[in-house]
């Protein structure tokens, strides 16, 4: 992933996030402090203690669409209520990106809203222009590369991986590696998506990759919706969403998805003692990395502890333990060079070529406006 710029151990030691006396870095208040529904950093709110002051005081954090298994969800919100003892509720926790943004709308001023969203890109920069999220700045944020962030910080990236095939090798003979191997008859009724692509950013992130591998680029996805096209036809796509019980039930022996949630699965499955053989592979062919993106909600039941969780997650025990499930953390070069990367960890991640780009914000745009307007058609017979 992109190198962020070089941090001190200094910043280092402000996202430890304990509740120290007020006035070390980031921590240190503004003359008039903000509530916190209004703040835009923790200084800004009166600092550090103020804000987890704050936050202890709702004594609960509303969530949606966090699934335990997904980019170590479940040790992340263990993690906070135990430093914190704030109350995380999840709701519709196996829901897709829309569904975040649809709840922040639909469940407006309604104490079930949720506080805090994580999304795919294309959907976090929706939510922005729609005017759902409010700005808050991490004590991290002048650290995140200036190409994973919004400006205004109405959202930014905090963790991401790379398009994977996930294979189950008891049942698949032969593992798939490229998108091209995917149109074998032999994988016929085997290969699926995460999702929906006009509802899931991992779905979604599969049709871009798809597109990469068969002539198209960041500025046109259609190749990819056409490939999905052409194995739907020809029986090898099935529109079943993966989850770790339908490869397990052999309902899905062949799933694209992101390598930390294909390398997760195998542990899982490894773990449980499961009869899956399940193996990853990240295609050459259509390589494509993306981030996943947490903002603020605009309107939080909960705003100071939406805001202390944000700084949870982008604090150097946050990202450690994204990475401890193979999820690389947006921090990753910084927290490195000022020693506070779990190496152990990062050693395990598999290894990829070359540097990644991303789309910019119009171009996930353009393409998500045509997977929207084609992706039923084409995998509709």
């Amino acid at each position: 992933m992109p190198a962020p710029r070089l941090r001190t151990a200094t910043v280092a030691a402000c996202l430890a996030l304990t509740a120290a006396p007020l006035g070390g870095c980031g921590d240190k208040p503004t003359a008039a402090p903000r509530a916190p529904a209004v703040a835009t950093s923790a200084a800004d709110a009166g600092g550090m203690a103020a804000l987890t002051t704050a936050a202890k005081k709702e004594g609960s954090l509303n969530t949606i669409a966090l699934p335990g298994d997904w980019a170590n969800y479940g040790a992340l919100i263990d993690g906070f209520e135990k430093k914190y003892g704030i109350k995380v509720m999840v709701e519709n926790p196996e829901g897709t990106s829309q569904d975040e943004i649809n709840a922040l709308k639909e469940h407006r001023g309604e104490g079930r809203a949720p506080d805090v969203i994580d999304v795919g890109g294309s959907f976090a920069q929706a939510a922005a222009r729609q005017g759902l999220l409010a700005p808050y700045k991490v004590a991290a944020f002048d650290e995140i590369p200036k190409e994973q962030k919004d400006h205004r910080a109405r959202w930014y990236n905090n963790y991401g991986g790379y398009i994977s095939i996930g294979c189950d090798a008891k049942r698949v003979k032969t593992c798939p590696a490229t998108f091209a191997d995917l149109r074998k008859p032999e994988y016929k009724g085997k290969v699926a998506l995460n999702g929906n692509p006009t509802k899931s950013g991992s779905a979604f992130a599969g049709v871009y990759a798809a597109a990469l591998a068969n002539g198209g680029s960041f500025d046109d996805i259609q190749p990819g919706i056409d490939f999905f096209a052409e194995l739907s036809k020809n029986g090898n796509f099935i529109p079943v969403e993966s989850t770790p019980a339908t490869i397990a039930k052999g309902q899905t022996p062949i799933s694209i998805d992101w390598d930390f949630l294909n390398l997760g699965y195998a542990d899982e499955f490894r773990e449980k003692g499961t009869d899956v053989g399940w193996r990853t592979a990240i295609p050459f062919d259509g390589s494509f990395a993306q981030y996943y993106a947490n903002g603020v909600n605009k309107d939080a039941p909960h705003p100071a502890s939406a805001r202390l969780w944000q700084e949870y997650v982008f604090s150097p025990e946050g990202q450690n333990i994204r990475l401890g499930a193979y999820a690389r953390p947006v921090l990753m070069d910084a927290m490195e060079k000022d020693g506070t990367l779990d190496r152990a960890a990062a050693e395990k991640l598999p290894t990829v070529e070359g540097t990644p780009t991303f789309p910019t914000e119009a171009q996930r745009e353009k393409a998500r406006q045509a997977v929207n307007r084609g992706w039923a058609e084409a995998v509709s017979g």
